[in-house]
């Protein structure tokens, strides 16, 4: 099991700690059901532009610090994220710590759910945390943008994870104006990376169910959706793993597929 991903045995003893920060991205609604105690809240809004045609794009700096402030961040806390759909979300906060050069974080496998199932106990009275001055420092160094991906399409080391539902991906369905995929991009859609029947833990078999698809640690991989939620998963994958180059497309098919100077297949 990767040192990132943690099972709610491991996180239980842990709680309380001065230097452990939990954090739970979702709805105020599922927050407010039960949350893992001392857990603090951060909904998807808050991680996301929100402006087309890009609204997965990070938010500005600004919006950053705020959010980051309101946690009461610092350098040297030990993160553990989770949420309660199997860890779009919690990848996209992720992907955001490691966006802001914070590299020490875990995920809670299974979110809520599997916390839930192990019989572990649930707060429903907000975390708590002192709000600090925090200024955030942004990179690119786990971004990638649609320009690099245009130069780069006959590129055999790069490889585009297209984690979006086959049908969004053969152009049989679409949220942007046109249908289809990036040229060359390989399919695994985020929900095959999870098991229901085990509270949507991370399945066992990842490297060699990427492996399957041509997706392997050899190559710059840069992994979109839609909006950069479903590839929040993807991503966090990637990185439990140990996927040397693993990005993210924050832009997303959402600014590709509106774009009229990009290139679109469809079909397998």
């Amino acid at each position: 099991m990767p040192s990132r991903l943690l099972t709610p045995a491991d996180l239980l003893p842990r709680l309380g700690q001065t230097n452990l920060l939990v954090v739970h991205v979702a709805s105020p609604t599922s927050y407010g059901a039960g949350h893992v105690p001392g857990a603090v809240h951060v909904t998807p809004a808050e991680l996301v532009a929100g402006t087309p045609p890009a609204p997965g794009e990070l938010p500005d700096r600004a919006r950053l610090d705020r959010l980051f402030s309101r946690l009461g961040y610092t350098p040297d806390l030990e993160i553990v994220a989770y949420d309660d759909e199997g860890g779009g979300w919690a990848g996209r906060f992720l992907w955001t710590l490691d966006v802001i050069g914070h590299d020490n974080w875990s995920y809670l496998d299974g979110g809520i759910h599997a916390w839930s199932a192990d019989g572990a106990p649930l707060e429903t009275r907000p975390g708590e945390r002192a709000p600090r001055d925090v200024r955030t420092t942004p990179s690119e160094l786990c971004i990638a943008r649609a320009d690099e991906i245009l130069r780069r399409l006959d590129d055999p080391t790069l490889l585009i994870w297209d984690c979006r539902s086959v049908d969004e991906f053969r152009g049989e369905k679409s949220g942007s104006a046109r249908a289809g995929h990036i040229p060359g991009a390989v399919n695994l859609d985020w929900l095959d990376l999870m098991e229901p029947a085990r509270a949507l833990r991370l399945r066992d078999d990842l490297e060699a169910l990427l492996a399957s698809h041509g997706i392997d640690r050899g190559r710059d991989v840069v992994t979109h959706c839609q909006t950069h939620h479903r590839s929040g998963l993807s991503y966090l994958v990637g990185r439990l793993l140990e996927f040397p180059r693993i990005r993210a497309y924050p832009g997303s098919w959402s600014e590709w597929g509106n774009r009229t100077d990009t290139p679109v297949e469809s079909g397998r």
